[in-house]
């Protein structure tokens, strides 16, 4: 996939100034972003997140997924870490788009699982794609990541597109009533590691 270097911009957060990195699909036009802290084209491996858009949990505190649990505690690492990267790509609900993830969402009040759901909309359950990853971490000379994800299927990408993950670093957190079963499908159905995953009230 081809994309464009557009600007970066400082943007401070609640866990520390990050540099923000704008990107554009050029057949697209959709827009991505990577956050960095610290001198992350050094040579040394990279604290990263691959993190999918995720409006409902990102920015609307929703309880269903993991989701905004895992961005803020991916930050949260690289803050602590003094260095790394977070790449936010906008893929909303796993790549159907938000008013199919809401579509979905019906289909899950009624019974289904996300997977399910997904599948009865007529879409595969992972329609995601990280064929930017690679140009995108290019741009920022980063080679080989430390990667804080469950999610077996970003592993298998990084290697086809040349970057090497030296390291996965689970991501266990956010884990709730409201999305039990939620996880348990991941797990199930889509090979996410959650053996570490402790429930919390």
């Amino acid at each position: 996939m081809s994309v464009v270097f557009v600007a970066s911009s400082q943007l401070p957060t609640p866990w520390g100034v990050f540099t923000m990195h704008g990107f554009e699909e050029t057949g697209s036009g959709k827009e991505h972003v990577v956050l960095t802290l610290g001198d992350v084209a050094s040579g040394e491996p990279v604290l990263a997140r691959i993190h999918s858009e995720c409006l409902t949990g990102d920015a609307l505190f929703s309880m269903r997924c993991d989701c905004g649990f895992q961005l803020q505690e991916a930050l949260k690492r690289i803050a602590e870490a003094g260095r790394g990267a977070l790449l936010y790509l906008r893929q909303e609900g796993r790549g159907i788009g938000l008013l199919n993830k809401i579509r979905a969402y019906h289909l899950q009040d009624g019974g289904a699982d996300t997977v399910e759901a997904n599948e009865q909309l007529g879409f595969e359950a992972d329609l995601r794609d990280y064929s930017m990853c690679q140009p995108m971490l290019d741009h920022l000379g980063i080679k080989e990541l430390c990667l804080m994800t469950n999610n077996p299927r970003k592993l298998e990408a990084m290697r086809k597109f040349g970057l090497q993950v030296v390291d996965r670093v689970p991501l266990q957190v956010g884990k709730n009533r409201h999305n039990e079963g939620y996880l348990a499908t991941k797990a199930g159905k889509l090979g996410h590691m959650m053996t570490e995953f402790h429930f919390k009230p």
